[in-house]
């Protein structure tokens, strides 16, 4: 890979694997860092014939993301991953203020799920990728992804529905 190459890569994957660092650790600073060792490791790699350039960046920056959080957890016993989320866009303030609380409630419905789960759903409802470019990144077999995708889709939309028709 040269220098152009890289640059047309940096350029078009940083916002998505910030996203995805930023959804798995919670703080912007943390996730920023994450995207730079994710860029330092790609161009140290630059040389090898990878297949899925993209695939592989993501892989990266959720198992550098990962070992951060479990530095945190060790040094602080304490991640919150209820802060995690995306903002709402911003139509009327009645709108605004019911899709602030959905999304209050799936944060909580997601900090529920398995850490798989959670990941699937980010990388394909959020990031839109591919069920082979998930199980690529995440390790996971195509029925895994198919499996804990159906889960957790279907755990959201119970738990939305029991909230939206009940009340808390």
């Amino acid at each position: 890979m040269d220098l152009e190459t890289f640059q047309n890569f940096v350029l078009n994957s940083k916002n998505k694997l910030f996203r995805f660092a930023l959804k798995l650790l919670g703080d912007p600073d943390d996730a920023n860092e994450i995207v730079q060792e994710v860029f330092v490791k790609v161009w140290n790699q630059r040389d090898s014939k990878i297949k899925n350039m993209e695939a592989w960046s993501m892989q990266i920056t959720k198992n550098a993301a990962l070992d951060r959080l479990r530095y945190l957890k060790k040094a602080h016993n304490n991640v919150d991953f209820s802060t995690v989320g995306l903002p709402s866009l911003e139509p009327s303030p009645h709108k605004k203020m019911e899709m602030e609380d959905n999304m209050n409630y799936i944060r909580e419905i997601m900090v529920g799920l398995s850490e798989n789960q959670r990941n699937v759903i980010h990388l394909r409802d959020i990031e839109g990728y591919s069920y082979q470019e998930i199980g690529h990144i995440l390790e996971l077999s195509l029925d895994q992804v198919k499996v804990n995708l159906f889960r957790a889709r279907s755990k959201v939309k119970e738990q939305l529905l029991k909230i939206n028709s009940h009340g808390l």
